[in-house]
């Protein structure tokens, strides 16, 4: 799929940038880049992978100049890097902002000069009706590299992106979370039992992303269609599957936080195409010469209703279990668990 080319990953050293590294360091690819501010992470990763086609570069997506030096002879990017925890964004909003909006202004500024052949943008269904100041400033985010896709040829530069829930195990996420409350023998905190989340390993974020690099035109959205389950029947499936005891103890909603998310809003339901195991949303290609839109109206809407985590599959105990001994890192943790017991 990438013989032969150059992969720049933003964020790289986060979870994603893990799991692509996983995904293709097998394969024909030239050169896999890790751009990130964190120059221990990325020595960890130095010594875990101990490859040459890896090269990493130290830098802040805030920065431009230290953006545009990494993207000498890049083919692709899959921009990664974000401020993705919804309390910390609540707190810092500004924060989110320069790099949620600002960065990703800069990579595709820094992009189109560079000709890279194609942009691939990762968002979060908090963008969908955002009520939270990470989910704003990544619905910002999807503003910013829709309407920069207009101002460049896609022939030269293809910008897109995609929307997905939560993955499961990426750093900061609830499931490691609840693993380590089981370990210290500490209650497991549940915000709120009946809220759902969807739920995605990071292989299926991965072939996401793929899929939109196959698939998605010039200031698409690809958004997977993906299974949720609440909180508690995940909070219930993880004490299983350690056979643990912990109670369960219900700590209420957090800043920002909502019952349910959105992938797919009814607005963009209007544009939206199904396609199988994904939705598709072009971007709207109107200009600001809009008044005949007043006189004429828009086009009609399509059959499609807002998808979220409510109305999706929602996964029972054990298919929520199935979904996490899928995982190598809830397997690796189980056994080290499991181990532990014996010693004891």
């Amino acid at each position: 799929m990438f013989e032969g080319k150059t992969l720049l990953i933003t964020g790289g050293t986060g979870s994603f940038g893990n799991a692509v590294l996983e995904r293709f360091l097998k394969t024909d690819i030239k050169e896999i880049r890790i751009f990130s501010r964190d120059e221990k992470k990325q020595d960890d990763m130095r010594h875990l992978y101990n490859d040459p086609k890896i090269k990493y570069y130290i830098g802040n997506v805030r920065e431009i100049q230290s953006v545009r030096n990494a993207m000498y002879g890049v083919d692709y990017i899959f921009h990664a890097a974000a401020l993705k925890q919804v309390p910390s964004c609540e707190f810092f909003p500004m924060e989110a902002v320069r790099t949620n909006v600002i960065g990703t202004d800069n990579v595709l500024t820094a992009a189109i000069e560079a000709k890279v052949k194609k942009v691939i943008c990762l968002s979060t269904d908090k963008a969908a009706y955002p009520v939270n100041a990470m989910g704003t400033s990544k619905a910002m985010m999807e503003k910013v590299f829709v309407a920069k896709s207009r101002t460049v040829d896609p022939d030269i530069t293809t910008i897109c992106g995609t929307r997905y829930g939560n993955v499961m195990c990426s750093r900061g996420s609830v499931i490691p979370l609840f693993i380590e409350q089981i370990k210290a023998g500490n209650p497991l905190t549940v915000t709120e039992p009946t809220m759902t989340r969807f739920i995605m390993s990071l292989e299926e974020a991965v072939e996401l992303v793929l899929f939109a690099y196959e698939n998605a035109k010039a200031g698409d959205i690809m958004v997977q269609k993906a299974p949720a389950c609440t909180i508690e029947v995940l909070a219930g499936a993880v004490k299983e599957l350690f056979h643990a005891d912990n109670e369960i103890k219900i700590i209420g909603i957090r800043h920002g936080e909502k019952m349910y998310e959105t992938l797919l809003t009814n607005e963009e339901c209007a544009r939206a195409i199904d396609m199988g195991n994904f939705f598709r949303v072009p971007a709207d290609q109107r200009d600001l010469n809009y008044d005949k839109y007043f006189k004429e109206g828009d086009q009609a809407r399509t059959k499609l209703t807002e998808f979220n985590s409510n109305n999706t599959r929602i996964l029972d105990k054990e298919e929520v279990k199935e979904k996490l001994l899928s995982l190598k890192y809830i397997r690796d943790e189980i056994r080290e668990w499991e181990e532990g017991d014996n010693r004891r």
